[in-house]
């Protein structure tokens, strides 16, 4: 999506990719800030064109692996909220992009809203139902979703996906807490994770 607010150096608007010509590749990295649970009047000040980012923050890998991280495959993914009620029907079948001759999806997830204990029952659906298979690895969105009460967000999601043995990425900027790190579904993704570089990069063809 677009927004009016100027976007981090390190991101991309959606504008700008849609602009692209087929073929065409972009790389973002983590931009470091971020604004969660406050937004601007827009009805009173339809001028703002700068987010007031009260965060700082970085990607980290959840589930704790040392390996440098460097996969590629096609990006499929979104809320974890609407995804739950597609995943294993017709309409977020991932085979198709299995079938691409790279064999591989990385994968991206956000919670916009609901607590971490129906997170973490929506992840394992979902996971059981295939959505996962063949998954080089996991993008997880920075939240603003609350915490359960013996369970954190990151928890919901090592619970459900750990077993996966793949690369978990957290604190992404793919979801509702902005800045919006936008990733075009389809796409072919590079994602790059180590000690001196941190990074996406996607090519649309």
């Amino acid at each position: 999506m677009d927004t009016p607010y100027r976007v981090p150096e390190s991101l991309m608007s959606w504008i700008d990719i849609a602009s692209l010509p087929p073929g065409g590749s972009f790389k973002q990295t983590p931009p470091g800030v971020h604004r969660v649970n406050d937004w601007d009047d827009w009805e009173n000040k339809p001028e703002v064109t700068e987010n007031a980012w009260n965060g700082t923050g970085a990607w980290e890998r959840l589930d704790k692996g040392q390996d440098d991280v460097s996969v590629t495959g096609r990006l499929i993914g979104g809320c974890i909220e609407t995804m739950v009620n597609l995943a294993g029907t017709r309409y977020l079948n991932t085979q198709s992009l299995r079938e691409d001759p790279a064999g591989s999806v990385i994968v991206y997830v956000e919670a916009s809203s609901v607590d971490a204990t129906t997170i973490c029952r929506h992840l394992h659906g979902m996971r059981l139902a295939g959505f996962f298979d063949g998954a080089t690895a996991i993008l997880v969105g920075r939240t603003g979703a609350p915490d359960s009460a013996t369970l954190t967000q990151d928890e919901a999601v090592l619970d459900a996906l750990g077993s996966l043995g793949i690369p978990i990425i957290g604190n992404v900027e793919c979801g509702h807490v902005p800045p919006q790190l936008p990733i075009v579904n389809g796409a072919q993704g590079h994602l790059v994770f180590n000690k001196k570089d941190q990074y996406l990069e996607q090519t649309l063809a």
